[in-house]
């Protein structure tokens, strides 16, 4: 939140936010499958601390920079870009340590647990920055950022449980060919992370451009803050709702409607941004958009994955969900891609332009995966 405010401040472009979000995404991109391998090769624990640890020394760099005020455009960039980097190797040693904390058969709800602890972050914490952000400056924020991931390096450090890696049989290059030839032969891990892919890259932008879409509707600090917060608030609910489908006969429609009704809540929200000035109360119904966008994203995203993890084998688990993991950088990379199509259009019409790019795909890997939009939790997993 605060390395979006503090770019619009420095440059008032949105192109420039899009090259924040390639540079928040491309580095993980590149690195997750190799991060994937080494959750599998090396002990977990000892992993995360180092990636906690070495997060956290990047905040309180930016922090500097930006208290000392010499901050440039190029320092929040690059040091995204590195924390980026680091991710590729956090992300898919999580997600391979998850499953080992708990049953089979509570994994729904612990994805749901998972999702509203970090939902409730975005919920709260945005709301606060803004008020941070009104009041004092962005360098706070990053400073509060950095002790975040202290705290995480101390939870990890104080695990009681060995998650030791498993020396492979082959070389690193080999294991990261074995779980990409998974994921291209099984037509449920192919297509389910496909379109967490696509449903970041086109219907997520919003999250990037938050800045130049709050200054579109007229918001303050504390607006913008609050439409991040709405974010959270809506992924909350999602979560919630979400809670048995697990066990639901409908299982695959579920996810594939979420997935949809995701996509329509965002073009509902880019029409209240464009058409604001003649709205009366614009902003309360972009929250309400904001909010619903989250919610059945969050819903979709919670199913998918936990059909995943309870599909995978444990060997490959971290290199396949560190795949998935990408999904979470195509977020900032998709804000780069609507960027730079705001440049000759505007940003609500760019953003509405990937959705509709979205929905057409969506409906056709529907018509053409028959098995999967009627899978059922109950029986297939």
């Amino acid at each position: 939140m605060a390395q979006g405010w503090l770019l619009y401040e420095l440059t008032q472009s949105a192109v420039v936010l899009g090259y924040l979000g390639a540079a928040t995404a491309i580095p993980a991109i590149l690195m997750t499958m190799f991060g994937g391998a080494v959750a599998d090769r090396f002990n977990k624990k000892y992993v995360l601390m180092t990636t906690s640890m070495l997060v956290a020394i990047m905040m309180m760099l930016l922090a500097f920079l930006d208290y000392t005020d010499v901050v440039l455009q190029w320092h929040v960039i690059l040091i995204a870009a590195i924390v980026s980097f680091i991710s590729g190797f956090d992300w898919p040693t999580r997600q391979s340590i998850f499953p080992k904390l708990i049953d089979r058969e509570d994994m729904l709800s612990a994805v749901a647990l998972n999702s509203i602890i970090w939902q409730s972050s975005r919920m709260v914490m945005p709301a606060l920055g803004g008020i941070l952000l009104a009041f004092t400056d962005t360098w706070l924020v990053f400073l509060f950022c950095a002790v975040g991931y202290v705290a995480m390096f101390l939870v990890v450090a104080g695990l009681k449980i060995s998650l030791p890696g498993k020396k492979p049989d082959h070389s690193t290059l080999r294991q990261i060919s074995e779980g990409l030839n998974y994921i291209f032969t099984e037509r449920l891990f192919l297509t389910f992370i496909s379109l967490s892919y696509l449903s970041m890259f086109f219907c997520m932008t919003h999250i990037q451009l938050m800045p130049a879409l709050a200054d579109l509707i007229g918001a303050s600090e504390q607006g913008y803050g609050w439409l991040l917060s709405a974010t959270g608030v809506g992924s909350i609910i999602g979560t919630l709702l979400i809670g048995s489908a697990q066990e639901s006969k409908h299982l695959g429609r579920v996810i594939f409607s979420t997935a949809a009704c995701a996509a329509f809540s965002l073009l509902l929200f880019m029409l209240i941004v464009q058409f604001a000035n003649t709205i009366p109360i614009a902003y309360l119904l972009a929250l309400i958009a904001v909010a619903l966008t989250s919610m059945f994203s969050s819903m979709f995203m919670i199913t998918s994955m936990t059909v995943m993890q309870l599909k995978v084998p444990d060997y490959l688990r971290g290199r396949v969900m560190g795949l998935h993991g990408i999904t979470y950088s195509l977020m900032p990379l998709g804000g780069l891609f609507a960027g730079l199509l705001a440049s000759v259009t505007s940003v609500p019409v760019a953003i509405a332009i990937g959705v509709v790019i979205y929905l057409c795909i969506l409906a056709g890997i529907a018509l053409g995966q028959k098995e999967l939009v009627n899978l059922s939790g109950r029986s297939d997993i």
